[in-house]
């Protein structure tokens, strides 16, 4: 996404380099795919920003797909359709079966362009960039509700709460703070908090990690 702010912190870096390690000996020679989920300001972007730079420093090119850009409407009109209906939150604002498809053909060779959506988040638009899946070896998919990829070798999923992220948010200027937002934050957090037990990876509050399977 175009106009998206991402600054990782130490503790993303910290969690990063804990998911590289846990991951390098399964990537080099096998076209990978991974998903970095959590809620709203858990750090996907950062952590996915850094495991990027971790692969890419191993010799690993490396290529992050935002959800943010699968979904249906841009960003501003996104937020119109939630204030007209609270039932618009959740899993069917965002084409997930595109992103899967996109992880598959990631993967699957002969490789074919992949046209995939770029939102243009300060002119609330959607617009398409072409990405040559043969130019990249592992591919990162960040978002909430990526952990449901099935096209996905590996699951990192973010433990913390939309509680525990306040501070977070607020320093990345993307979401206004208010009542709306929360009641937003809780529904998403009742969907996200079930895709926990589909995770090979849980970051901790505290950004250690636990790797149940690789």
């Amino acid at each position: 996404m175009i106009g998206d702010r991402i600054v990782a912190k130490p503790h993303h870096v910290k969690a990063a380099k804990a998911i590289f390690e846990a991951l390098k000996s399964t990537v080099p020679g096998v076209r990978t795919a991974i998903t970095i989920a959590g809620e709203s300001g858990s750090g996907k972007s950062e952590i996915a920003s850094e495991l990027a730079k971790c692969f890419e420093s191993a010799g690993t090119r490396t290529i992050i797909l935002q959800q943010d850009d699968y979904f249906f409407y841009p960003p501003k009109t996104n937020h119109e359709m939630r204030v007209k209906d609270i039932n618009h939150v959740g899993t069917g604002e965002v084409n997930l079966e595109l992103l899967d498809e996109h992880l598959q053909g990631f993967k699957k060779s002969p490789w074919e362009t992949i046209i995939k959506p770029l939102v243009i988040f300060d002119e609330d638009a959607i617009t398409e960039e072409d990405l040559d899946p043969a130019a990249f070896e592992l591919a990162i998919a960040e978002g909430t509700y990526t952990t449901l990829l099935k096209n996905a070798d590996h699951r990192v999923f973010i433990d913390r709460n939309y509680e525990d992220t306040l501070k977070d948010r607020m320093e990345r200027k993307r979401d206004i703070i208010d009542d709306f937002t929360n009641n937003i934050l809780k529904i998403e957090h009742d969907i996200i908090s079930k895709h926990k037990t589909l995770a090979s990876i849980i970051v901790k509050r505290d950004y250690s990690i636990t790797v149940l399977k690789t």
